[in-house]
């Protein structure tokens, strides 16, 4: 078997610092494609579970919004061949009832996502684990499980492409194959971060009227830029909710009009809701995973829309990791995205 050397980030305690290391990794197994990284995008869910991920599981290397270029596909992999260039998303099992009925990212397996397995090696031989989203793309090369791997334009500037994966594709999905809202229609966005902002991005697509809801000034000034409206109306029919803080969630809740729907897509705890006020106003409350997207149809057609992505994105050079995670978990940038060399 084929042993090559990379260079990844490495969580080696749980809540601490990346750390760059050389690593070794195999050639990819049957079921997966080994990708050359041009670009990764940090999500908030990379920050989080690094400070939650088991130290029994550590090292880990992170990261699940890459780009690259395929370099070698495994015996069992027909939708990707060297020198494709692709976008890596979420993984899924592809034979579970969820998945065959078209929604991948309520699959029944969907822990793959969060298991991790030993996926490199320091040069010492001593294991590290990856395999996060199928992916682990906080390295210079990686082993991603064929479900995760999406053709693209090869011409598609790498760092636009990277936060496709997650953030921008939960984003945008949740407006528009969730709330489906009708243009003219009011949408108010709590939280507008890169997920939020790619939801406004995609309402505002739509021609609906947009209502950026953020305590951060400079960031409804960037929602504005996007194209949200600085009104406060008195009712919405659809409200997003990416910040899973129960204020947030009821705040949003006691705006929706009657038979409103509001989308759960952030991370959070335990929220409580006024039964009444959502039964009376027959308001649907639905949660959202990956903006309950396939991302090998969706992503073709989230490049098609062409939103402004640009307008998120800062790059920083793969070695200087941790600085962008700490700018992203300040607020100072909404979507850093590493470039490799």
């Amino acid at each position: 078997m084929t042993v090559m050397r990379t260079r990844a980030a490495l969580v080696e305690t749980t809540g601490g610092p990346f750390v760059v290391r050389d690593v070794e990794l195999d050639e990819p197994r049957a079921d997966e494609v080994l990708v050359r990284i041009t670009a990764a995008g940090i999500c908030h869910t990379d920050l989080i579970m690094r400070g939650r991920w088991p130290a029994a599981a550590l090292p880990m290397v992170f990261g699940h919004e890459g780009t690259g270029v395929v370099e070698a596909v495994g015996s069992a992999v027909l939708s990707v061949s060297a020198g494709d260039t692709v976008a890596l998303s979420y993984r899924s099992c592809r034979e579970c009832t969820e998945c065959r009925a078209g929604h991948p990212a309520y699959c029944l397996l969907s822990d793959l996502n969060m298991r991790g397995r030993p996926a490199f090696r320091l040069p010492d031989g001593s294991p590290v684990h990856g395999g996060f989203f199928g992916q682990s793309s906080f390295a210079g090369h990686v082993t991603a499980h064929q479900s995760c791997v999406v053709p693209i334009p090869a011409g598609l500037d790498p760092v636009l492409a990277a936060p496709l994966g997650c953030s921008v594709q939960t984003g945008a999905g949740t407006v528009v194959d969730v709330l489906r809202p009708a243009p003219g229609d009011v949408v108010a966005v709590f939280g507008t971060g890169s997920v939020g902002l790619s939801a406004v991005m995609a309402a505002v697509a739509l021609g609906c009227t947009v209502i950026p809801v953020d305590p951060n000034p400079a960031r409804r000034d960037l929602a504005l830029e996007l194209g949200a409206a600085d009104i406060a109306p008195d009712r919405f029919s659809h409200a997003i909710d990416t910040t899973g803080r129960p204020e947030v969630i009821t705040r949003a809740i006691g705006g929706l009009q009657r038979r409103g729907t509001l989308a759960l897509v952030g991370i959070g705890g335990k929220a409580e809701i006024d039964v009444m006020t959502v039964m009376t106003n027959g308001i649907r409350i639905r949660g959202v995973i990956e903006g309950d997207a396939d991302p090998g149809t969706f992503l073709p057609r989230l490049i098609d829309m062409n939103l402004p992505v640009q307008k998120l994105v800062t790059a920083y050079p793969f070695e200087e990791i941790e600085t962008a995670a700490r700018d992203a978990a300040a607020g100072k940038v909404v979507k850093p995205v590493l470039t490799f060399r």
